[in-house]
């Protein structure tokens, strides 16, 4: 074989692994599903606001919610980067969390903590519309919860 055609063949394998191997080692922090964590962020909270009965999709929307969280992003649950929790509103004990995010009733709250102090919540309705399959509820969270921590 021509050493030309070697030579060839060797710069772009080098190429190809500068542009497709190293980049994913040498960027730093990346969540268990993969996804690129930003600089910014302190923390994520995701809470499951609830009252004290609560019918079965109130109860579906939390344990589904707890599932995605637990299965994608399980180092980030350990090292306190993301923070999940079932809050029951109706309790005196929970009244600062349910005042700072604004829930009121059943619902699946997102808030971001930057390390310049700033926070922004949002809740998140379209979780409701995908209890049926869980496949595509746990496939939209993980989406949604992959884009803010990459500060989107």
């Amino acid at each position: 074989m021509n050493k030309k055609y070697i030579y060839a063949g060797i710069a772009i394998a080098v190429i190809l692994l500068l542009i497709f191997a190293i980049p994913k080692y040498m960027t730093g922090n990346v969540t268990a599903s993969g996804a690129q964590i930003s600089g910014d962020i302190e923390k994520i909270e995701i809470y499951h606001f609830h009252g004290t009965n609560q019918c079965y999709s109130c109860i579906t929307m939390g344990d589904m919610a707890e599932e995605t969280i637990k299965t994608y992003f399980s180092n980030e649950l350990k090292s306190k980067k993301i923070i999940f929790g079932h809050i029951n509103g109706e309790l005196p004990e929970n009244y600062n969390l349910v005042k700072k995010f604004g829930a009121t009733g059943s619902s699946l709250w997102i808030g971001v903590t930057y390390k310049d102090g700033t926070f922004t919540k949002e809740e998140n309705v379209n979780v409701w519309y995908k209890i049926n399959n869980k496949q595509d509820y746990m496939n939209y969270l993980k989406n949604i919860i992959e884009n803010k921590l990459k500060g989107e």
